[in-house]
């Protein structure tokens, strides 16, 4: 299933993507994709009264409306920092020998065609297309990579949208670089888990202004989605409709020579096989 969240910023609705042009509101039935839905088992629900309706032929047509962020603002939004090997090697550091964390503010979500707004003071702000793993169950101390699959609900496509002076030359975690508000576009929907064959198996990319900047794919991840899952449980508890960050291939304004960052004006384009693509004009501070 492709669940999608549609309407204003704080008023957006729960739906299921059929196809390009359908989609089965569920609103009526459950209150919104957050933490709730995920943890009571609402994907099992959910799936009766898309069908349901699918063949009573209780669909809608997209219209000209905003999408928000697939799921609503997570408890908590964790990202891994140089998880592909050839990215690493573009930045001049060593291949992580386990998953480098760091945390992200909740309140970065935002829709996959909202605008990213550079903060203020910021003087090289990036891009990062990324694999979302968002969290399905409750989950703490899982015994092995294996038993992740079972605690992952699906995947979306985020920006990790990023401020390098701030995350690399202001002291302290690199959190301060991740943070600001609309730094974590999301979407346009969330790929249920069971309907990707192999999520090692993703072509990502990424364009600025119309020129490729990154093109990568999962396949070069150093540590797949259920040896993070398995390994972030090790060390907290992780609840239902949490959004993890799994690092981005090659190609980010910081590892060109001499480094590109964004403007405002920009125009980022992004996404994923399977997984849609995004939008987002970048515009100056407030």
């Amino acid at each position: 299933m492709k669940l999608m969240r549609l309407g204003a910023p704080g008023a957006e609705r729960p739906v299921v993507r059929l196809d390009a042009q359908r989609y089965v509101d569920v609103s009526d039935c459950f209150d919104d994709f957050d933490e709730r839905f995920f943890g009571s088992d609402g994907l099992v629900a959910l799936r009766d009264v898309v069908a349901e309706r699918e063949a009573a032929g209780q669909t809608q047509a997209f219209a000209d409306e905003r999408v928000g962020a697939p799921i609503a603002r997570p408890h908590q939004i964790l990202c891994i920092g140089l998880n592909y090997s050839d990215h690493a090697a573009e930045t001049g550091q060593a291949v992580p020998t386990e998953p480098i964390l760091f945390t992200k503010s909740p309140n970065t979500l935002v829709g996959p065609f909202d605008d990213v707004r550079i903060p203020r003071g910021a003087t090289k702000p990036d891009w990062e297309v990324e694999l979302g793993i968002v969290i399905g169950r409750r989950t703490s101390y899982l015994d092995s990579p294996e038993q992740a699959r079972d605690a992952v609900a699906g995947f979306v496509v985020v920006n990790d949208v990023s401020e390098r002076a701030f995350q690399l030359e202001r002291g302290g975690q690199w959190s301060k670089g991740k943070s600001a508000e609309t730094f974590n576009p999301a979407g346009p929907w969330l790929l249920t888990a069971d309907e990707i064959e192999d999520v090692l198996a993703l072509d990502m990319w990424l364009d600025v202004n119309r020129a490729r900047r990154q093109t990568g794919s999962t396949a070069t991840m150093i540590f797949d989605p259920w040896v993070i899952v398995h390994h972030l449980s090790q060390f907290m508890v992780l609840e239902p409709g949490d959004l993890i960050n799994t690092g981005t291939p090659p190609g980010v304004g910081m590892g060109f020579n001499p480094p590109v960052w964004l403007q405002a004006g920009d125009v980022m384009e992004l996404g994923i096989s399977g997984l849609g693509s995004q939008r987002q004009n970048v515009i100056g501070p407030r």
